[in-house]
């Protein structure tokens, strides 16, 4: 009888679920492909592979090698990790508009990446990710302290904690980099989003965090598909909503700080991914997280290659390129569809 009782009761998976996983695989492929190759300078897939296989110290061996494999690299790993962040934060707050940075994620690392500048002069990339993870980790710990109440992690004061934490490190942001010049010119480049400019070492920095959080995303399916029914029907199935809503958000904490510490904020992908697939595999999470996230890879790749390519050698962060393009196909879905509940 206990064994009953505890198990979540099944969902039934849409048929286009496997299939959507399946195909979100091969676009995944053909997007890596597709950034090894296409750039201000255009190149062969047979050279690009021919490259990546010997080491010829050719021009394009330099492109492929040096500039563009840790920039997909990079950009697999946010995508992964925002798109399964989304979903973990939309399915445990309950509110289809959250994004990761309503745990104050955004606002902690850009506060620390903007003191890094000013106090140590700090401007690189490598020295961007370590402060901007430890500011983030900071701020979702204030959010948690703020946001419990007694031993309980409810949705809606940790929402409103996270609205709260978010506005005050914002303020203290501005008045950082509004008073310094070189600051400025620092965080400016930070804050737009951009898997560019980042040598390998970035994505080995992440890593570690970012495998953590897909496989506590993974574990958390089960339990956040009963907590989806009400917090009092999981709680007859056996599920403690608090640990599970724990599991959850340290989840998020590692996927969005990593994937923010690393690329800068960008919070459009976080949002909109969950919506559009679960239009497709419906509201199971043991489909949803990572359709989402190889989604989210899929996605980011792409606004990546388009910014390269529409704006010449100059090119257009994929921060903005995202914002742009997704808050348009987010507007449309949302006029034309009827989004899936949480």
């Amino acid at each position: 009888m206990n064994a009953i009782v505890s198990a979540p009761p099944a969902r039934r998976t849409p048929r286009r679920a496997p299939v959507l996983l399946m195909s979100l695989l091969v676009a995944l492929v053909v997007s890596v492909a597709l950034s090894l190759v296409l750039g201000s300078n255009n190149l062969g897939l047979g050279t690009a592979v021919r490259v990546l296989l010997h080491d010829e110290g050719s021009e394009a061996a330099t492109i492929v090698r040096d500039l563009r494999l840790p920039r997909t690299t990079l950009g697999v790993l946010v995508g992964l990790a925002l798109g399964a962040a989304g979903v973990l934060m939309q399915g445990h707050t309950r509110n289809p508009l959250a994004d990761p940075g309503l745990l104050g994620i955004n606002a902690g690392a850009a506060l620390a990446v903007a003191l890094a500048a000013q106090l140590f002069g700090i401007g690189d990339p490598r020295g961007q990710v370590v402060f901007g993870f430890a500011g983030a980790l900071i701020a979702t710990a204030a959010v948690f302290a703020i946001g419990s109440t007694g031993r309980q992690l409810n949705a809606v004061p940790m929402a409103l904690a996270g609205a709260a934490v978010m506005a005050l490190l914002s303020t203290f942001t501005s008045l950082v980099v509004l008073s310094d010049n070189p600051t400025l010119d620092v965080y400016r480049r930070w804050v737009v989003g951009s898997v560019s400019g980042r040598d390998a070492s970035i994505s080995a920095t992440v890593l570690p965090f970012v495998v953590a959080g897909l496989v506590l995303a993974m574990i958390n399916t089960r339990a956040l598909n009963a907590v989806s029914l009400g917090e009092d029907t999981a709680r007859g199935l056996g599920q403690s909503v608090a640990v599970s809503r724990l599991v959850g958000l340290t989840a998020v904490t590692l996927l969005a700080g990593a994937a923010t510490a690393a690329a800068g904020p960008i919070t459009a992908l976080g949002l909109i991914v969950p919506h559009v697939v679960r239009a497709v595999t419906g509201p199971d999470h043991r489909w949803l997280v990572p359709c989402s996230a190889l989604a989210g890879a899929v996605l980011l790749l792409l606004a990546d290659v388009v910014g390269r390519l529409v704006a010449g050698p100059a090119e257009i962060p994929a921060g903005i390129t995202l914002a742009v393009l997704g808050g348009g196909a987010f507007v449309v879905i949302a006029r034309r569809t009827r989004m899936a509940k949480l």
